[in-house]
């Protein structure tokens, strides 16, 4: 059975963009199955970065050793700046014959008959996809001319620049998210922390106070209470070496999420009278969204823990359980009536909790009762 055509090999190409999390892959799927898609020989895709170059210039059809000899990637001149500006779709028969041509490096390959589409996201242009140098159909006569690209190759390169707008526009959106998730959690903190090292220095001032006042009438008290000064300044010192090291953005990306809740957890640790532990085992690599609602549902938890609880102890699991990925946060404090969902509920976050896991395809328990603590589990699919 040769290659899918049409429609169906578009169904093809899209339910691979869906099965791909990151955009760079979404992108370079997007280029290849354009190329294969049109049987063009040469496909690029261009993401501009606001400076007259490219963030981003995907290619297929060229070999790496070609791309290497090829040079810098180009700047947004010509037909590529014309697309850009202008939002509308380029074909021609010849593009070294178009006024707006200005030539290729020494090492690109030749180009001829060529179609470009622009990627918008409404009037805003995010990129464009390129392609060049149409095949023939097998068997058949080539014309004098080339083949060159149809009307119908034009309504299929729309169709997957479409899709490439929305993995662009995903993409913006994914990271906006992230920034926003970013100054939250950096703000948590930093009132987590203010308190730990307010207090410190609270008692700091207090017994230097009071080391002043002895000095004239008992030198050793005063000794031991300039003692105590200097251990304060150094559990002091201490706290506010955590919030330079731990006030940095969250890192899901870069340590994965069992060292990113091990390194909340020390912080917090370090911040509240309650013994706060971690066993946060490396787990396989989950989609990002799962990651992240894990994340905001082990934060919520200790938060709930810590503020309202009262807890001697609080203690994070991360673990793989038959084919899961299981976050348990459990602590002795104070406890609740879980069904009195009604106040409890919006009081502690649960609903926002619930909808975290349900939105991944994961589930939320709750086990908790007056007087004996309380334990949230979230499982998600994978890891």
């Amino acid at each position: 059975m040769g290659p899918p055509t049409g429609l169906a090999a578009v169904s093809a190409a899209l339910l691979a963009m869906n099965r791909t999390l990151q955009v760079h892959d979404v992108l370079q799927t997007i280029v290849r199955s354009a190329r294969e898609l049109l049987d063009a020989r040469y496909a690029a895709l261009g993401v501009p970065d606001g400076n007259g170059g490219f963030a981003q210039f995907l290619v297929d059809g060229v070999t790496d050793r070609q791309w290497k000899a090829i040079g810098p990637l180009p700047r947004q001149h010509g037909i590529l700046a014309a697309m850009l500006n202008t939002a509308a779709p380029v074909r021609l028969p010849d593009v070294r014959l178009d006024p707006r041509f200005e030539g290729w490096p020494s090492a690109h390959p030749e180009m001829t008959d060529f179609l470009g589409m622009p990627i918008a996201d409404g009037e805003e242009v995010l990129g464009a996809i390129f392609l060049a140098n149409k095949r023939c159909p097998r068997n058949a006569p080539t014309p004098p001319d080339g083949c060159g690209f149809t009307g119908e190759d034009e309504e299929l390169l729309h169709l997957l620049a479409e899709h490439a707008a929305i993995a662009l526009t995903n993409a913006r959106l994914y990271e906006r998210s992230r920034e926003l998730t970013i100054a939250d959690e950096r703000a948590r903190l930093a009132h987590e922390l203010h308190d730990a090292v307010s207090q410190k220095l609270f008692s700091l001032r207090l017994t230097a106070q009071a080391a002043t006042t002895l000095l004239d009438r008992d030198v050793e008290r005063a000794r031991g209470e300039l003692r105590q000064v200097a251990a304060l300044a150094a559990e002091a010192a201490e706290e506010l070496r955590a919030a330079v090291v731990e006030l940095r953005p969250a890192a899901l990306d870069e340590d994965g999420l069992a060292a990113t809740l091990r390194a909340q957890v020390q912080v917090l640790d370090r911040a509240h009278p309650a013994r706060v532990g971690c066993d946060c085992r490396d787990i396989r690599a989950l989609p990002p969204a799962h990651e992240a609602a894990l994340l905001r549902v082990a934060q919520e938890a200790l938060h709930n823990a810590l503020r309202h609880a009262a807890p001697a102890t609080v203690d994070v699991l991360l673990c793989r359980a038959d084919g899961a990925t299981l976050l348990r946060v459990s602590d002795d404090g104070a406890g609740f009536d879980p069904d009195a969902v009604r106040t409890a509920g919006r009081h502690l976050g649960l609903v926002s909790m619930r909808d975290r896991a349900s939105a991944v395809g994961g589930t939320l328990t709750v086990r908790s009762a007056p007087g004996e603590g309380t334990v949230i589990e979230m499982e998600v699919p994978g890891g």
